[in-house]
């Protein structure tokens, strides 16, 4: 099973339709289980550090399968680093995004940038909600 192009876009426009409604500005970013990224889009004026933000946090969370915001107490502990060393330091293990999972499966993630931690949570999980 894995994360169609229709529900990455249904993510993102979810998690941009929160963004609207807490009148902030964020990038976001719809990676598969792998940490390949399926969909991104930054809205207007937002800002342009969001671009590898949203993505480094969805392939943490896809990676782990679990928000990375629950990542971050661990993100200094050895294994961890080396981890994100290995995958070409992509990863950012801070709060902003949720993995997609249906069915117990990890498809893939939606990661956040642009809002305080979180806010880029809330509409990651605003955008997966509605699958």
């Amino acid at each position: 099973m894995a994360l169609t192009l229709e529900e990455a876009n249904r993510i993102a426009q979810g998690a941009i339709a929160k963004a609207e409604a807490l009148n902030i500005k964020i990038n976001v970013a719809v990676c598969d289980v792998g940490g390949r990224l399926l969909v991104f889009q930054r809205m207007d004026g937002a800002m342009w550090a969001g671009v590898y933000g949203s993505q480094g946090k969805a392939i943490a969370s896809a990676s782990f399968g679990r928000p990375s915001g629950d990542l971050a107490e661990r993100a200094e502990h050895p294994t961890f680093r080396g981890i994100v060393a290995h995958s070409g330091g992509a990863m950012i293990m801070g709060q902003g995004a949720v993995p997609v999972i249906r069915d117990g499966e990890v498809l893939g993630a939606c990661g956040v940038g642009g809002g305080t931690g979180q806010e880029d949570e809330d509409c990651a999980g605003a955008g997966v909600a509605l699958l």
